[in-house]
This record gives C-alpha cells, structure tokens and sequence, in this order.
C-alpha cells in the first residue's frame, strides 16, 4: 500500500511541475515585449516542449512505480513461503509431541 502512495505521490508531484512549467512558460512568453504571431509561436513551442519533458518525466515514474510493486510483490511472496515453512514445522513438532505424549500414556495405563 505504501509503495501505490508512492507512486500516486510521485504522479502528483509530475503533474505539478508540468501544470506549473506550463503557465510559468505562458506568463513569460506574455509578458515578453513581442509580436502577437512570435508570441503565440514560442508559447506553441514551449508547450510542447514542456509536454514532451512531462510525458518523459510521467513514463519514468510509472516504470519506477511498477519496478516498485514487483519488488513488493516478490517480498511478500518469500514472506509467506517462509511463514508456511515455518508453520509446516509447528505443526510437525506437534503432532510428534502428541504422539510421543500418546505413547507415553499407553506405557503407563499398560504397566
């Protein structure tokens, strides 16, 4: 669950800095002292160069993100393989406890 929010947060943080790139670029380009044309042409031209940043920036966290969760997934796989051999083991030593403590009391109800 941690590793999701992660990975949420880190989409989150992406589409910040692609929001804020964006209008950031436009409030430049508008306050700059030019043509409308010239203008309107940069602010073409930035937006799509912050697009391509942000789509570079969004496929890097979500191979990060699944990295993440494959990483996850194989701890909690090893964590219950090691549980069930361990649970295998009590459940072993009980039953041979048992089943000395059965042979103890059939020597001792036969004497």
């Amino acid at each position: 669950m941690a590793d999701r929010d992660s990975g949420m947060e880190a989409g989150a943080f992406f589409a910040g800095v692609l929001i804020g790139g964006l209008v950031g670029a436009a409030t430049a380009l508008l306050m700059a002292p030019s043509a409308g044309d010239e203008t309107r042409r940069k602010l073409g031209e930035r937006s799509e160069t912050f697009r391509d940043r942000a789509s570079d920036a969004m496929e890097d966290a979500r191979e990060r993100a699944e990295t993440t969760v494959i990483d996850a997934r194989r701890k909690a796989e090893s964590i219950v393989a090691d549980a069930r051999r361990k649970a295998e083991t009590i459940v072993t030593d009980a039953k041979e406890r048992i089943g000395k403590k059965n042979a103890a009391e059939a020597d001792v109800t036969v004497v």
